[in-house]
């Protein structure tokens, strides 16, 4: 009768591991998903960016100092890379404030262009504008959702009995994305040209 007992609590155990172990990789799996999703944003704004320059680049008296700084920005940024298995919160962090210089260097482009009345009336560029308006949205959406898909992972990550499986089958922490130092604060916003 014992042995019975035994191997009843052995078989529990087991499935406790097999439904822990699946569950874990499985929401490990959606949150890796979702900062690919991030990534794609992120790429989609990185296309648009070099149409966009070189529509701007069309405007033969366009500030050139502006045009360098996005284009350093976009290079920036598409250089540093972060898998998708190794999401510290440093890496986020250094993926987050490259993004961040290019989404600075993009705002003073847009807000330049401002004082060329023949650009704005471009076609080509209202488009290009529109698209990158869009693509912000998208790449703040995908953020949210990788952060929901990584919440939906540490929950299980933490839970019980999976707290116990996910130590001895060694999951990880994911980092989240975070606000960048400051966003609290409203910026200003200036249209002195002088």
């Amino acid at each position: 009768m014992k042995k019975w007992i035994i191997w009843i609590v052995l078989g529990v155990l087991v499935l406790f591991a097999i439904f822990s172990y699946n569950g874990l990789v499985g929401a490990r799996a959606n949150a890796k998903t979702a900062w690919s999703d991030v990534e794609s944003s992120y790429q989609r704004r990185n296309d648009l960016i070099g149409n966009l320059v070189n529509t701007v680049k069309g405007a033969a008296d366009f500030e050139r100092g502006t045009l360098t700084d996005v284009i350093e920005a976009r290079s920036k940024a598409t250089s540093v890379n972060v898998s998708a298995d190794n999401l510290s919160p440093e890496q986020v962090a250094q993926f987050q404030q490259a993004q961040g210089q290019l989404t600075g260097a993009l705002s003073r482009l847009l807000v330049t262009v401002e004082r060329y009345p023949e650009l704005k009336a471009n076609q080509n560029f209202l488009a290009l504008q529109s698209q990158l308006e869009g693509t912000e949205n998208r790449i703040n959406v995908a953020r949210d959702r990788y952060n929901a898909a990584v919440n939906t992972y540490d929950v299980k990550k933490h839970s019980f009995p999976s707290v116990i499986f996910a130590s001895i089958f060694g999951f990880e922490d994911m980092a989240r994305f975070k606000a960048e130092e400051g966003a609290e604060k409203a910026p200003e916003v200036n249209f002195d040209f002088k």
